[in-house]
Formats: structure tokens, C-alpha cells, sequence
């Protein structure tokens, strides 16, 4: 798993590619973690690099998402391969997460002009 960490503005990217999986959730965790301590106000994580993943990785959003609603930020999960978006949709979250179907969309609902 690579996980890449950009800031436009206010809003937070996390960028991930590869495996989201019993073994790379935990660096996922730590980075969330930080971001949420920091509370920034809103939080976009781009899953169209994600090939695979398992409930570890829909754990280490729950967790994150929890604590972004706890101080009101925002938590947005964008490009969800179809093989992620089946994760979401086994475990009932798809109506849970705000998804967003593009970058450029989730950018747009947080209120950025990229």
C-alpha cells in the first residue's frame, strides 16, 4: 500500500494505491489518526488506486470517520473501484460514507475549486 498525503487548502488528500489489507491498515490508521488529531475540517480519500480490500480497511474508515463527525469535519471516500465499492455495499456503509463518484466531485461537495 502507498499512501501520499497532499493538502489543498483546507481540505486533506490522501491518495492510495494497492492493497488495503490486514497488513497495510495500520499505516492507514496512523496517518488518519494524525490527521484527525489535527482535526482537520475535511478529509478526501482517493481509493482509485485501490485493487483490493478487506474489513480492516473498512474498520480503519469507520474509526475515522467517527472521530471526524465527533469534532464536525467532513469525510469523503472518492473513485471507489468496483471491487471497494462491493466492500462498502456488503457491509450496508455505501449510505452510511459520503462516496463520491470523482475527484472533482468530492472536491466540489468540500467546497474546492480543483
Amino acid at each position: 500500500m502507498k499512501i501520499s498525503v497532499v493538502g489543498q487548502g483546507d481540505i486533506q488528500v490522501l491518495e492510495l494505491s494497492g492493497e488495503l489489507d490486514y497488513h497495510s491498515s495500520p499505516e492507514l490508521r496512523e496517518k488518519l489518526a494524525e490527521l484527525t488529531a489535527k482535526q482537520a475540517p475535511k478529509i478526501l480519500i482517493n481509493l482509485s488506486g485501490v485493487d483490493y480490500m478487506d474489513s480492516s480497511g473498512i474498520a480503519t474508515f469507520v474509526e475515522a470517520f467517527q472521530k471526524t463527525k465527533r469534532y464536525q469535519g467532513r469525510f469523503i471516500l472518492a473513485e471507489l473501484t468496483a471491487t471497494v465499492r462491493s466492500v462498502f455495499e456488503i457491509a450496508k456503509l455505501d449510505n452510511i460514507f459520503e462516496i463520491a463518484p470523482t475527484l472533482a466531485e468530492a472536491a466540489s461537495r468540500l467546497g474546492s475549486k480543483t
